[in-house]
């Protein structure tokens, strides 16, 4: 039996992969940075071991699976070759082990995550499934029916997949660093698109996602009346949102979501499409109402009289979205948007888009850039987006207590970098305060 080792283990894909893996039966071992990362506590919680990086972490008996961040001049990816062992980068083995299941791919610019997570939440209700998750979570079942899984677009690493179904949320224009064009980006989608073998589950009402020409169904979702499933008659009450669902015209069913704005109510269109294209019955359908989220999309806490919200937003739609969630969720309440621009390719494509869309905001604190570990930082500098939007602040790590006055307010905080920090670092400074 061999020993599969994950270089990069703590990266989100991975360390849900390593899961599923360790869930399976499969003996599963990795290495990383010495720096902590939220991914790695549903590691150590499965006792899978995690060592620093080392060229004696690598045997000749190992499966090697490199995260794709790291080149081919690592010393343990450098020590892998050396010995002969199987090796896979992430994509290229995640494309290999979901060939034993009916397999789901949810791909789009935004809302993978999140729809990925509610898909697994309610199939798993029903079946014993695998699935992975973008937040750093995975599942494995030896009985497994269903493999649920996300799948990005960044380099055309989802080419690497034949998935049976592929749900896909819409497409926009991000990574810059890599795609020229939103037309280089639909290319990319409709390769995919080409790859799927049973179905595709389409937001109806994205106008990139309607040009997709497809050699399987394509089943439409979205809150137009052309949608095959189709949301009517919306209703946000304090438990959420509840909407009536449309099957070609015919009601269905009415379901019940923990969460707010469109977008989420998309999410779940994409998941009660796929459940009922599956035949899953409504009732098991309704555990949408159950879900509790994944990591960093709109984790909120309380302190004191503020509601404090940790969102992955990095793109001004998802900005755009987050800020709408929390303003029918908390209509009384003012918003405070604490953003931290990640990457300076992305920064500078968008300037004047996330200057339009953190106008949504009563308040608007600014973080210095989130540079990549795949780029130059370049002249660009957090002022320049400061510029465009006038009347903002820009928030110091060392200065954190001046978010303290706004009581009873809802306090963002957006990134895909380590906007956590500055979240941290106010909430120490408010237990300080309170312990002084």
């Amino acid at each position: 039996m061999t020993t599969y080792h994950f270089i990069g283990i703590k990266g989100t894909g991975m360390s849900a992969l390593a899961q599923i893996l360790s869930d399976s039966g499969e003996k599963v071992q990795g290495s990383d940075v010495e720096k902590k990362f939220f991914t790695q506590e549903a590691l150590e919680q499965k006792n899978i071991p995690i060592f620093p990086f080392s060229e004696d972490n690598v045997k000749e008996d190992y499966t090697i699976i490199a995260g794709n961040a790291f080149k081919d001049d690592h010393i343990e990816i450098k020590e892998a070759k050396r010995l002969g062992c199987t090796f896979y980068r992430y994509h290229e083995f995640l494309g290999e082990w979901l060939k034993q299941f009916t397999s789901i791919a949810v791909t789009g610019a935004h809302g993978k995550t999140s729809t990925t997570g509610l898909l697994a939440h309610v199939l798993k209700q029903a079946y014993p499934i695998s699935y992975l998750i973008g937040d750093g979570t995975g599942g494995g079942h030896v009985d497994s029916e269903y493999f649920v899984f996300e799948a990005c677009e960044y380099r055309r690493h989802f080419l690497s997949y034949e998935p049976d179904y592929a749900i896909m949320t819409n497409i926009d224009f991000d990574h810059p660093d890599y795609f020229t064009s939103i037309e280089d980006v639909f290319n990319a989608f409709q390769s995919m698109a080409d790859r799927v073998k049973k179905g595709i589950i389409a937001c109806g009402d994205d106008e990139q996602l309607q040009q997709i020409q497809a050699k399987v169904p394509v089943v439409y979702y979205g809150f137009g009346d052309t949608n095959d499933f189709q949301a009517q008659n919306v209703m946000e009450t304090e438990e959420g949102t509840t909407f009536d669902v449309f099957v070609r015209n015919t009601y269905y069913e009415t379901f019940t979501i923990p969460m707010y704005g469109d977008h989420n109510i998309l999410n779940a269109l994409s998941v009660i499409a796929i459940c009922h294209y599956e035949d899953v019955k409504a009732e098991d359908i309704k555990n949408l109402s159950t879900f509790k989220g994944v990591k960093r999309r709109f984790t909120e806490k309380t302190a004191g009289t503020q509601i404090l919200i940790d969102d992955y937003a990095h793109h001004p739609k998802e900005i755009m979205a987050t800020i709408e969630s929390a303003r029918k969720k908390y209509p009384s309440k003012e918003i405070v948007a604490i953003f931290q621009p990640h990457t300076f390719t992305r920064t500078k494509t968008f300037l004047q888009e996330f200057a339009d869309s953190l106008s949504g905001a009563d308040y608007i604190y600014l973080c210095d850039i989130f540079g990549s570990a795949r780029e130059e930082s370049g002249k660009l500098t957090i002022h320049d987006l400061q510029k465009l939007i006038g009347q903002s602040e820009i928030l110091e790590l060392e200065h954190t207590e001046v978010l303290a006055k706004y009581q009873d307010s809802v306090l963002i905080f957006m990134g895909a970098g380590d906007i956590q920090k500055f979240q941290l670092a106010y909430e120490s400074r408010l237990s300080n305060t309170i312990q002084q």
